[in-house]
């Protein structure tokens, strides 16, 4: 893998200038505070990133890692977290035997830091973390997909799971449910909520639904008249 060694993870820590955002997001990505800013706007790797696909990074509760887990209860093979922050996710799907779990992150900071936690959880070199726009990643061959995203994006990631996903895979959403998906399963309550959805069911959802915008449309149109 592509990942940066232990060693090359605190040199990096050790001799950059961190400044304070990256005091207070190192701090979030260790337990020590909630970091709930839109970093997005400050950090180097999200500039480039439209107001609206920005997502402030806030990590999961130990209650809302165990929701996605219970829903992904029973599947095996490779998992991806878009958006994966300091990493909990994909390291608690590795725990669980999904292989090979990878996260997708375009924070440097908190893929560093997912790195770290990798290593101190004995888990470097099984798991993945990549710094790569989530909307440039090829999803065709991804069977367990997890994300923790704003409903801005999720209104628009819904549309790009659908096109590349395989029938069989499974996307399961905490904190926010897709805007405009039907959800197979729901666990937990309140901000622990996690949603997950069958992209078999899905787009035979969608199929039906394009059908009767279709049906309306014909019976709606007023019949010809022929001029005699």
């Amino acid at each position: 893998m592509d990942d940066d060694s232990p060693d090359e993870v605190f040199t990096d820590f050790r001799t950059r200038h961190l400044g304070g955002w990256g005091v207070v997001q190192i701090a979030a990505g260790t337990g020590l505070a909630v970091y709930v800013m839109w970093v997005g706007v400050l950090q180097p790797g999200f500039r480039r990133v439209p107001l609206k696909l920005q997502v402030p990074y806030i990590p999961a509760s130990k209650a809302q890692v165990k929701n996605v887990m219970t829903l992904m209860r029973g599947r095996t093979g490779d998992l991806v977290d878009l958006g994966s922050g300091d990493g909990r996710i994909v390291l608690e799907a590795y725990q669980h035997g999904f292989s090979p779990a990878v996260g997708y992150e375009l924070n440097p900071w908190l893929v560093r830091l997912a790195r770290f936690h990798a290593w101190r959880a004995g888990c470097y070199g099984k798991v993945s973390y990549r710094q790569e726009d989530l909307w440039k990643v090829d999803l065709s061959k991804c069977k367990n997909v997890t994300v923790f995203l704003a409903p801005s994006v999720l209104s628009l990631l819904q549309k790009k799971l659908q096109v590349e996903l395989p029938d069989d895979a499974l996307v399961v959403a905490g904190r926010f449910p897709f805007p405009d998906w039907s959800p197979c399963r729901i666990e937990g309550q309140g901000v622990d909520r996690a949603w997950s959805y069958s992209m078999q069911a899905q787009r035979q959802h969608t199929s039906q639904k394009n059908e009767n915008l279709i049906v309306r449309s014909i019976v709606r149109k007023p019949p010809l008249v022929r001029s005699k």
